[in-house]
């Protein structure tokens, strides 16, 4: 790995996800969120010369990390879009995906982005620059309810309702466009011994609404069991429970609402069968090494040789 990917992006649980994959040298892979472009040259490493992958990144950024491979395809569009890509590439079924949801050290550590409280700058924190709606956008034109609505579904801020009230107040007197002033706003409803964790969990929130990423994650794995051939892998790094639910919860029931439906014999009926039945995590030594991920938990399971349509899928 170059010293230009490694500062873009240090991949979290690089080898346990690259070889949950159980890669076939012919086979056709997908990543997701190609990011610093990590997990992406290690799956082209393991392929031979008539495998596939196709990588998709919406952020512009991400197109200076694009292997130099033939068995490489570049998609440039949302991983909601999956199933649409596919089709576009001629793509019948896949023979695996690998997605690492976490947002890359390179949007946290670029100020002009917005992602990180710690520096001052514009209220943005869009993955795709392209992108119409920013953070400073919802924050300006959500009423109080709404607002409330994101803080409390997205962050599981108890005082959702609080900061709602005062970003409200604060944007009647003038409009909350950088970092900064929203820091002044919402910082006195929190404590300093759990300032940085609650901090966080506000910027998750306004992230993961800015993005629509549960919606664009729904979709994705909806795409992804579909495409999926008897056989093939699934590999999911997940960073909050909010995802790590919804990933889980297909995983084990075929559906992300984990809606449990039984068979005449009591059997659930899933598409997956669990390749690992306990999550895994990083161990010490990743998580010296590259902090961010000390959250990441791994979740991998297999397509099963026969399913049962699923009727909530």
């Amino acid at each position: 790995m170059t010293e230009e990917i490694r500062t873009y992006h240090i991949p979290a649980l690089l080898i346990p996800s690259v070889d949950g994959l159980h890669i076939r040298p012919d086979g056709i892979y997908v990543d997701v969120t190609m990011g610093g472009g990590g997990h992406s040259r290690e799956i082209l490493s393991r392929l031979g010369p008539d495998g596939r992958l196709l990588g998709f990144d919406q952020d512009e950024d991400a197109e200076r990390n694009i292997p130099d491979n033939p068995r490489f395809t570049f998609v440039r569009s949302n991983f909601r879009y999956l199933h649409n890509f596919l089709r576009y590439y001629g793509v019948e079924t896949i023979d695996g995906l690998l997605a690492d949801l976490g947002v890359s050290s390179h949007h946290f550590d670029d100020s002009d982005r917005g992602f990180s409280f710690r520096f001052d700058g514009a209220l943005d924190m869009r993955m795709n620059k392209r992108a119409g709606r920013t953070a400073a956008d919802i924050v300006n034109t959500y009423d109080e309810e709404r607002l409330a609505d994101v803080f409390y579904l997205y962050g599981e801020l108890k005082n959702s309702r609080r900061l709602a009230t005062a970003l409200t107040q604060a944007r009647a007197r003038q409009a909350v466009t950088t970092i900064g002033q929203f820091l002044d706003i919402v910082k006195p409803f929190f404590g300093r011994e759990r300032e940085k964790k609650d901090l966080a969990r506000v910027f998750q929130a306004l992230r993961i609404e800015v993005n629509q990423e549960m919606d664009a994650l729904k979709e994705m794995l909806r795409a992804a069991t579909d495409a999926l051939r008897p056989g093939g892998r699934l590999a999911v790094i997940t960073y909050h429970s909010l995802e790590d639910r919804m990933v889980k919860n297909l995983m084990k029931t075929g559906n992300v609402e984990g809606k449990v439906e039984k068979d005449f014999f009591g059997n659930v009926q899933t598409p997956f069968r669990l390749v690992n039945s306990k999550v895994i995590v990083p161990d010490e030594d990743e998580v010296t090494h590259n902090p961010r991920a000390r959250s990441a938990k791994l979740r991998i399971a297999e397509k099963k040789e026969t399913t049962q349509p699923d009727k909530n899928h």
